[in-house]
């Protein structure tokens, strides 16, 4: 005599195997994240010690770079680092320049990198620039291009004694084996508005007096 199994005990099978499948299914799932690597990456506003690359300066950053996440920044590679080194060797023999910090967009070919400098100048500007960047009116004086942008202020500080004031260029320069890729006018933009959010934040850690003359949002049409 055949025998049939009843409707209950069917539908019990059947959940211990939708169960099990389930459960299998989460196992590789969890597996494929265990072996996953780690995301150290970081958001433009965190970089360089965090009060370096205001929230407009991190959409700037995506438009020169196409990314938006980025490696994370050294413990030197900060704002206040680079003033501390400034200010300490403002009135000794030690060198005259130094960099901010590095840029690294994530999984950016190698070699391809965003530099933040600063350099004391010793006096006003001098000379014409050259005929590729647009002059701004941003401090004692601000050139911007496709590739690179750099902001002169004048600074009176506790931090830098004498009677005259310190003269300190900041610079945001591309290296990269490839050109520049975008609108040139938009890249132009967005480095004017990268090396403020840089000239603005040195400013400040340095105590300079009114900011040095600069404006709390970067000023992009031409002197």
């Amino acid at each position: 005599m055949s025998r049939t199994s009843s409707p209950g005990r069917l539908g019990l099978v059947g959940a211990v195997i939708a169960v099990s499948l389930a459960a299998g299914a989460v196992g590789c799932a969890d597996g494929e994240s265990a072996d996953a690597a780690p995301d150290f990456s970081t958001g433009p506003t965190e970089l360089c010690g965090g009060n370096a690359v205001s929230a407009e300066a991190g959409k700037a950053l995506k438009v020169i770079t196409g990314a938006s996440r980025f490696e994370g920044s050294g413990p030197d590679g900060t704002v206040a680092f680079a003033a501390k080194w400034l200010s300490e060797g403002y009135d000794s023999p030690a060198p005259d320049d130094g960099d901010i910090c590095q840029i690294y967009a994530k999984n950016s070919a190698a070699g391809d990198r965003l530099e933040a400098t600063w350099e004391l100048t010793w006096g006003p500007p001098k000379g014409e620039p050259a005929a590729m960047f647009r002059v701004l009116p941003m401090g004692e004086r601000a050139l911007a291009a496709p590739k690179s942008g750099s902001i002169q202020f004048a600074c009176r500080s506790e931090k830098l004694p004498g009677s005259t004031p310190a003269h300190i260029d900041i610079g945001v320069e591309r290296w990269s084996p490839e050109d520049p890729e975008g609108d040139p006018e938009k890249l132009t933009d967005a480095y004017a508005t990268v090396v403020h959010s840089f000239a603005l934040a040195m400013a400040k850690e340095l105590r300079c007096e009114n900011d040095g003359g600069l404006e709390p949002r970067p000023v992009l049409d031409p002197a």
